[in-house]
């Protein structure tokens, strides 16, 4: 999927200039990285919010349009207000074509009934995390990585080196830790469990 963001530049800055931008249905945000310097931006306000409740638009280059001049970049973080529905600043990094990045990039699981631990045994489906840390460049980079369920038993767990990642893309790992992504535990959970292993 392909989003864009038009932006234009932003000469003055300081609290008092973003709270007037606000005010005016626009976020103030900032570019970085690559080549070129910061850059401070200001983009609409709806058409972000809109944007940012899509899944993908977290994980996927964005080319980001400012003054007319395109450039791809990511989504590296935005700050929201405590309890309205308000982006009070977005932060944007440049991708490098060449460069490997290190994203996080969210899990979808399928067949999470069709398994014979959950339809046969009656267990749940317990998900430890909901996305992993990858590394890739940006052409490989995939909006989202499949794990199907439809082979676990009661008691099974799919490790994150199990999972089935495209071409070119890599796990980032911390350590040396293989962590649980997700499991099938019974309805009683870690009781339950417990006690099979006692």
């Amino acid at each position: 999927m392909q989003f864009e963001v038009i932006a234009s530049a932003r000469s003055v800055q300081g609290s008092s200039a973003s709270r007037r931008l606000r005010r005016a249905g626009t976020v103030p945000g900032i570019v970085y990285g690559g080549d070129a310097a910061p850059q401070v931006i200001e983009t609409d306000h709806n058409d972000l919010l809109l944007k940012l409740k899509k899944e993908a638009f977290h994980s996927s280059i964005i080319n980001l349009v400012v003054d007319g001049k395109k450039e791809q970049v990511l989504l590296r973080d935005f700050q929201k207000h405590a309890y309205k529905p308000l982006v009070l600043h977005v932060d944007f990094q440049r991708v490098d074509a060449k460069q490997a990045l290190h994203i996080k990039v969210p899990l979808h699981f399928t067949n999470e009934d069709a398994g014979p631990g959950v339809k046969l045994g009656g267990g749940l489906v317990n998900h430890v995390t909901t996305e992993v840390e990858v590394a890739c460049l940006a052409k490989d980079l995939p909006e989202f990585i499949e794990v199907d369920l439809g082979a676990l038993k009661l008691g099974e767990n799919i490790h994150a080196s199990q999972l089935k990642l495209p071409k070119g893309v890599s796990l980032v790992k911390h350590g040396e830790d293989d962590p649980v992504v997700v499991s099938i535990v019974g309805k009683g959970g870690a009781k339950e469990e417990v006690a099979a292993a006692e």
